[in-house]
C-alpha cells in the first residue's frame, strides 16, 4: 500500500510563491505518474499538473502553465509542485496523487490509484 503526505501549503500573498512537497511511503514511486490536483471550496476537485515515471515529462492545466512546476525526486521518494506568481484563484486544497503503472501523462481524477490527505493553500489579495 502506498501513503501519500502533502506538505508545505499556507498563506501567501497574491504574487508569492509556495513549494509543495508530496512524500510517499509504503512503496518506491520512481515508476509512478504522479500529479496535482486542487480543490477550492464548493467546487470539484480538477487537475494541475502531472508528471510521468522515470522520465518526467510534464504537464500543466492552462490555468496554471508558466506560474507552476512539478518535479519529481526519485530518491527521495518525492514530488515537488512550486508555485509562482500566486493569485487569490489558486486557493484550494491541494491534492498529490499516484498511479500504479503506466508510461504516459494523466489527467482523469479516475486514473490515480492512490491520493494524498490534502494542504490548504490560501492566496490574499
Amino acid at each position: 500500500q502506498v501513503q501519500l503526505v502533502e506538505s508545505g501549503g499556507g498563506l501567501v500573498q497574491a504574487g508569492g510563491s509556495l513549494r509543495l512537497s508530496c512524500t510517499a511511503s509504503g512503496r518506491t514511486l520512481s515508476n509512478y505518474p504522479m500529479g496535482w490536483f486542487r480543490q477550492a471550496p464548493g467546487k470539484e476537485r480538477v487537475f494541475v499538473a502531472a508528471i510521468t515515471g522515470s522520465i518526467g515529462t510534464t504537464y500543466y492545466a492552462n490555468s496554471v502553465k508558466g506560474r507552476f512546476t512539478i518535479s519529481r525526486d526519485n530518491a527521495k521518494n518525492t514530488v515537488y509542485l512550486q508555485m509562482s506568481s500566486l493569485k487569490p484563484e489558486d486557493t484550494a486544497v491541494y491534492y498529490c496523487a499516484a498511479k500504479s503503472g503506466g508510461y504516459g501523462i494523466y489527467a482523469a481524477l479516475n486514473s490515480y490509484d492512490y491520493w494524498g490527505q490534502g494542504t490548504q493553500v490560501t492566496v490574499s489579495s
